[in-house]
């Protein structure tokens, strides 16, 4: 005996759990009365990779406290909860298994997050030989044909060509033709640390404590991915569109005002400082980018926070994210097969665990393990930094990242890991690596305080692996990297090495990584 057939439908609208948005293009047209909506929690996208606790129970949560908002408003809702012994285990039989069910004329869903979604959704609708309606994701201020026609061209694609752009066309932060403050960004302001005194007593994001559902969710997760990495017990996010407005309303009030004079700053046991955290619920698409713009703009208004401050936050959100989403559709699926600088090392199982002896990875790896979250120099200069520098593989790297992050989906992990952080593209997003040696994360956390290495130090037995590796990373790319003008100083400074300590820092370089990457995860 089959399952049973539900009623017909006329739309089955499919909602993945990144697009968690009552005003989605999806529902455009939707009847109460006709249609459907489809939301699944799959095996097959829980497991593809070995996924953070608190990523898997945030993205069931939220799922499930909007599954019960569209029921509110009386849309009919099909959901398949994970351990439903019904559950196929994939997009793909999923979606064949509710549209035999239900017998809809068409299935609807706005573009994924996810190049490989889109194409199990389609795998889909083609065997079953249903129509498919793919939708633009109206919850991002630019459309993917958008991007295209300012991409396609161009020699390269600057964020900076293409944010001056998006402030023009929306008219965010302009006076007139000019920019507001006189200047497009105000980076240089942007640079603060706090100093051997620490920061002052900044308020931590607003913690929101798991609900009947989150509770139930975690004891899910707890107990179907019990090796999964990370922890569940600081579990505090927020999983619905009310808790994301309030978490956006603490941000603006208590940490927007000095957000920019300290964002690439880095302290031990601070691991928001003056973040908003809200990238999180953003990819989930509970927060309109268009609403945490409009509040930060009206703090700079009100006097409520600096122009530096205002500006680099909405550059990240209207400049960056919507600059990376663009990237991604542009060159995908090519794009994920990149490796310019032919790196071909493992990620180290330490990435995973914590267990090392480099203090700021220990920090930050312990960060993740117990928040699933780390702010965007954590992640480019610190953890992104080290596997540049070691020379693993960029997809790889873009695995662990989604591996780890709550926030990570595809479409912004990947260009911002494989292009940004790896350099993998050989250059489309970024116009250089950004490779630097332990002197950096020196200079702009406290890390380095409490390690048994020194950041000076590339040859000596208490040399520090960041620093060793720099140098190596230089060497062997030298050839790949020299006519990139804005890395002649760096290549100056290698070139002023004798022979010898080039020869003894590829030596230990070497050491370091057979040792590191001696026990892997993935």
């Amino acid at each position: 005996m089959g399952e049973k057939y539900e009623k017909k439908v006329r739309n089955l609208v499919l909602v993945f759990g990144d697009q968690l948005d009552a005003g989605s293009a999806a529902f455009d047209g939707f009847d109460t009365a006709a249609d459907a909506v489809l939301m699944m929690e799959v095996k097959e996208e829980a497991t593809y990779i070995p996924q953070h606790k608190i990523r898997l129970a945030f993205f069931f949560s939220a799922m499930r406290h909007f599954a019960g908002e569209l029921t509110d408003r009386g849309y009919v809702v099909h959901y398949v909860a994970f351990d439903d012994p019904n559950n196929r285990g994939s997009f793909e039989a999923e979606i064949t298994r509710w549209t035999n069910k239900t017998r809809p004329q068409r299935l609807i869903c706005v573009r994924p997050g996810d190049f490989r979604v889109l194409e199990s959704v389609q795998a889909a609708a083609k065997s079953l030989n249903c129509e498919l309606d793919v939708r633009p994701d109206t919850h991002f201020m630019s459309t993917v044909n958008d991007f295209k026609s300012f991409a396609e061209g161009r020699k390269s694609l600057l964020l900076e060509t293409f944010y001056r752009k998006m402030r023009r066309d929306h008219d965010i932060l302009m006076k007139g033709k000019d920019p507001v403050g006189g200047n497009w960004n105000f980076d240089k302001d942007n640079r603060g640390v706090f100093g051997k005194k620490g920061p002052p007593k900044i308020k931590p994001p607003r913690s929101f404590q798991p609900d009947q559902t989150t509770q139930k969710v975690i004891k899910l997760v707890e107990r179907e991915f019990s090796d999964s990495p990370g922890r569940l017990e600081n579990f505090d996010y927020p999983v619905t569109h009310e808790q994301a407005l309030t978490a956006l309303r603490d941000f603006v009030k208590y940490r927007l005002e000095h957000f920019g004079t300290y964002q690439d700053a880095m302290v031990s046991d601070f691991p928001y400082l003056y973040h908003s955290r809200l990238s999180c619920v953003l990819n989930l698409h509970l927060l309109d980018p268009r609403k945490v713009i409009d509040d930060a703009i009206r703090a700079y208004r009100d006097k409520k926070a600096p122009i530096n401050s205002v500006e680099g936050f909405v550059r990240q959100i209207l400049g960056w994210r919507e600059f990376v989403r663009g990237v991604y559709w542009f060159k995908i699926p090519e794009y994920a097969e990149m490796n310019a600088l032919q790196a071909d090392l493992p990620m180290p199982a330490f990435m995973w665990t914590a267990e090392t002896e480099m203090n700021c990875i220990r920090i930050c790896i312990r960060q993740l393990i117990d928040t699933a979250y780390a702010h965007h120099i954590q992640r480019l200069m610190v953890m992104g930094l080290f596997a540049l520098l070691l020379g693993v593989r960029p997809y790889d790297v873009h695995r662990w990242h989604l591996s780890m992050y709550a926030d990570a989906i595809d479409w912004v992990s990947l260009p911002n890991v494989l292009g940004m952080s790896q350099y993998g593209d050989g250059g489309i997003i970024g116009t250089k690596p950004y490779a630097a040696s332990g002197s950096y994360i020196n200079k702009m956390s406290d890390y380095c305080s409490d390690c048994i290495f020194d950041p000076k130090e590339s040859i000596k037995e208490n040399a520090c692996p960041f620093t060793t590796l720099y140098w190596d990373f230089l060497s062997r790319n030298h050839n790949r990297l020299k006519k990139n003008p804005r890395m002649g100083l760096q290549f100056r400074n290698l070139d002023r090495k004798s022979d010898a300590d080039r020869d003894n820092i590829r030596k230990k370089a070497d050491r370091l990584k057979s040792e590191l990457t001696r026990e892997t995860y993935l």
